[in-house]
């Protein structure tokens, strides 16, 4: 686990989903994103949860200025929902790529953004929208 920082005791970020189908779910994010299981707890009248090590956590805040920014450059429309979820992975393209033929529905194909990063935007089969960006200029 991570170390609590100095200022407010945080250790780690950990985002809660909520989704219909957790075996479909998990077989999305750990077997075709690859995020290793770090935790699975079965409880009492059928409640589970599994957690998945998805690397380093950050918070982005964003304006809704930047949101539609980020919506144009990735998509080229309005989409986003007030939550969405980045993940930096090794290759965009072949992550795209993987995700779509797993059931995720493209919105915006891989293209390289303002700030140097190649960005691809799906919605995933549990209707979690997900910007999957690939580091380009060492950033």
């Amino acid at each position: 686990m991570a170390e609590p920082t100095a200022r407010t005791g945080v250790a780690q970020l950990r985002l809660a989903v909520e989704v219909e189908d957790l075996d479909a779910a998990v077989r999305f994010y750990r077997d075709v994103l690859g995020l290793p299981e770090e935790l699975v707890v079965d409880s009492e009248g059928g409640a589970r949860v599994v957690i998945l090590d998805a690397g380093r956590a950050t918070l982005e805040l964003v304006n809704p200025a930047q949101k539609a920014l980020i919506d144009d450059i990735e998509v080229g429309a309005p989409v986003a929902p007030r939550i969405r979820v980045a993940l930096e992975v090794a290759d965009t393209r072949q992550a795209t790529e993987d995700v779509v033929a797993a059931g995720a529905e493209l919105l915006g194909e891989p293209r390289r953004t303002p700030w140097d990063s190649l960005n691809a935007r799906v919605n995933a089969p549990d209707g979690l929208q997900l910007t999957l960006f690939e580091e380009l200029g060492g950033g």
